[in-house]
């Protein structure tokens, strides 16, 4: 049964060391896909390339689909998986932050920190720039932890604000995804059409 580290099966060191490795495993796929790059990045924006949107949705949908079947099959106690709660606000305030970010910039902080590595000074840029954003937050948060703790909604997943079962909710995304990569194709491929003029 699992979350392995909550039931005692390894402890803090060892859980550090599977995060660690986890994490070097996640920068590495991230740069064989291309996301080390700004331009591709930001190519999504323009319907260009896509990619970024396949990769990062299919990610979501397989461990969608692993956390159901795990749960299903007594594997994993979905109730021990921690989920943050809803600050609607505050959380729509920062992605609209994030997104204008990632936009200008061409990166996220997960691709910044792979350009970084990589040797690409834009993306050594973006993540001084990062951690510099962090540390004001950091620096700013007594006067801001009014509104960050603003409009709460406790833990929200979709099938409970759709008042429909897990299974249908899983199945729905699913679906989603299928038809998010359809037309994500037909973008692209008009994109391409139009740019070479046929």
């Amino acid at each position: 049964m699992a979350p392995f580290y909550q039931f005692g099966f390894f402890g803090e060191w060892t859980s550090l060391l599977f995060a660690f490795a986890i994490g070097i495993g996640f920068g590495f796929f991230l740069e064989r896909a291309g996301f080390g790059s700004s331009t591709k990045l930001a190519a999504q924006f323009y319907g260009r390339d896509l990619a970024v949107f396949k990769v990062m949705f299919t990610a979501i949908v397989t461990a969608m689909l692993g956390l159901f079947w795990l749960a299903w099959m007594g594997v994993l106690d979905l109730s021990r998986v921690n989920v943050l709660p809803t600050y609607f606000v505050p959380q729509l305030v920062g992605g609209l932050i994030f997104g204008v970010g990632f936009v200008t910039g061409g990166y996220c902080p997960g691709t910044c920190a792979v350009a970084a590595v990589t040797g690409k000074m834009d993306g050594w840029i973006h993540l001084v720039g990062m951690m510099a954003g962090i540390l004001l937050f950091g620096e700013l948060y007594p006067a801001l932890e009014g509104f960050y703790n603003s409009s709460s909604m406790g833990v929200v997943s979709l099938d409970s604000l759709l008042g429909i079962p897990y299974g249908t909710a899983v199945f729905l995304i699913a679906v989603l995804a299928v038809g998010g990569f359809y037309f994500a194709e037909k973008i692209e491929k008009r994109f391409t059409s139009v740019r070479s003029g046929s």
